[in-house]
């Protein structure tokens, strides 16, 4: 990989790291609502992922957003500003935490239900494939979402289609509270697509460079056979969400996982490399400091939606009972 994207990447993923810190500062503060699930520790994955994709590949999520938004292109002011529910956030302070989404930046959410965006996935990938476009789609899910049928419905029908899809398990150990091996008949979650015909494979998603080299070599399989399963593994440092008591794991645990923190291990990395000094990844955080306070101030100071906005971007007129496209 080359200097100049090490450092990209090192920007991006500490960027990710403290726009989650600070949210969950703004949470505690009461000025987050609702649910606010964290990427701190699986920042490598998102990074890593999407800096093997072009503008033309679509890219869909679960509810674990944030990291992902700020690698497809999504200002940091601009998802803070949804979080706050604020009018300039990139739904206009409707959709929240669990729905940040762009669809100039081929970005498609943030979707709160489990499982529920992969066959929107497939249905992309699927258009994509009868308009005869070179675009892929990268679905992100968590291990949790492999138990259900979405998954499987999913991933049949692209095997079938042989659409361009990567899927991409980001495997955090734990479906919320509950270990893979106490959910899953199946401990590698990669096998799972064996059962299609899918080839897969397994990364260390604490390292970002391995990342984007195995996303890098998945994206070429799709692009030109069709659907490719990459399971990713890698872990949260904090709770399933910010409410989560964490009764179920312990503090060595998390421990013995931070030892391989990605930030930390791509620091490491290109300092081994001499790719760049110490002070120069010092430059880089205070530059990312700078954005993040300025991020903030702006989300901040924006206005909240009107009240009128409230009968905005919606199917049907509840005067009418029309649909909006009528």
């Amino acid at each position: 990989m080359k200097t100049q994207e090490m450092l990209r990447l090192y920007h991006e993923m500490v960027l990710i790291r403290r726009l989650e810190e600070e949210a969950a500062n703004l949470y505690q503060q009461g000025k987050i609502g609702g649910f606010l699930h964290l990427y701190i520790g699986q920042e490598a994955v998102g990074s890593g992922i999407l800096a093997a994709r072009t503008p033309d590949d679509r890219v869909i999520t679960a509810y674990r957003d944030h990291g992902i938004a700020i690698a497809a292109g999504m200002e940091p002011s601009i998802v803070l500003a949804e979080l706050l529910g604020k009018a300039t956030g990139c739904s206009k302070g409707k959709g929240g935490s669990m729905h940040l989404a762009d669809v100039n930046l081929n970005f498609w959410g943030g979707h709160a239900i489990v499982g529920a965006h992969l066959p929107l996935a497939a249905g992309m990938a699927l258009a994509d494939k009868q308009l005869g476009k070179e675009a892929a789609t990268i679905c992100f899910f968590g291990d949790g979402a492999t138990n259900i049928g979405y998954f499987h419905e999913a991933l049949n029908l692209s095997k079938i289609w042989q659409l361009p899809v990567l899927w991409v398990c980001e495997n955090n150990q734990y479906g919320m509270g509950t270990k893979v091996e106490n959910a899953s008949a199946v401990s590698e979650i990669r096998q799972k697509a064996e059962g299609y015909g899918m080839p897969n494979s397994r990364v260390d998603g604490m390292d970002v460079i391995e990342v984007q080299k195995a996303a890098a070599k998945a994206m070429g399989y799709v692009r030109k056979e069709g659907p490719y399963l990459l399971e990713v593994m890698t872990y949260r440092f904090r709770g399933h969400s910010m409410g989560d008591p964490e009764r179920y794991r312990e503090g060595e645990e998390i421990d013995r996982w931070k030892e391989d923190d990605p930030i930390g291990v791509l620091h490491r990395q290109i300092l081994a490399k001499k790719a760049a000094a110490d002070e120069d990844l010092k430059r880089l955080e205070a530059q990312v400091e700078e954005e993040i306070t300025e991020a903030i101030r702006f989300a901040e100071s924006s206005p909240e939606p009107a009240p009128e906005a409230l009968y905005e971007d919606i199917y049907v007129d509840i005067q009418t009972r029309e649909t909006s496209w009528q």
